[in-house]
């Protein structure tokens, strides 16, 4: 999925689940994963992730970077976020373990992203649970009519996440890498009376 536009804007990988979830105002509550506004107290743990190789490998982020360059370009999101981004902290048992992004400048339509950046908790469904809030917050809190997403087709994990959710494949973007891998981006879109109807 398109998440990240952090140190180097790319791709990272997601993590898997199934899609639950009421509207709710504000951020999203989808069951054991809560969204909120990032704060600066969220910038310490946002910045570590970039310590964990292989998450950098799957985000598509550089590594060897100083731990000081992190922490300012994620007080800088944190504290003036370009207009087009919303990015919400994705908590779980009361921990930070990732984000979700809506991304663009259109009223009524947004780009999904998600990364899940404590990679021990891979696998835990998180990243659906995550994805499936925004969605909620997306459709409801925000009224959009329309949101979208993209994943490598090398990335199976985001692929499947997405199909999971019920979103449309809508066709192919461009081209990139994921693990060292070249791939395409498969796209998918759900529109507000989609998410309504979906079990």
């Amino acid at each position: 999925m398109d998440v990240d536009r952090g140190p180097a804007r790319r791709r990272p990988g997601a993590d898997g689940g199934a899609r639950g979830g009421r509207a709710l105002p504000a951020a999203g509550v989808t069951s054991s994963v809560h969204l909120r506004p990032l704060t600066l107290d969220d910038v310490p743990v946002l910045a570590s992730w970039a310590e964990d190789v292989e998450l950098c490998r799957a985000a598509g982020w550089s590594t060897g970077l100083p731990r000081e360059r992190h922490l300012a370009f994620w007080r800088g999101v944190v504290d003036a976020p370009p207009p087009e981004l919303l990015r919400l902290g994705a908590v779980s048992g009361g921990t930070l373990v990732g984000y979700v992004d809506l991304h663009g400048l259109e009223p009524a339509r947004r780009e999904l992203g998600l990364l899940v950046g404590v990679r021990a908790r891979w696998g835990d469904g998180l990243g659906g649970r995550a994805v499936a809030a925004a969605l909620d917050h997306g459709f409801g809190a925000l009224g959009l009519a329309e949101v979208w997403a993209e994943a490598l087709d090398a990335n199976r994990r985001s692929v499947r996440l997405l199909q999971s959710l019920g979103m449309r494949e809508t066709g192919r973007g461009g081209e990139d890498e994921f693990l060292g891998r070249p791939s395409s981006y498969r796209q998918f879109t759900m529109t507000s009376s989609e998410w309504r109807r979906s079990p």
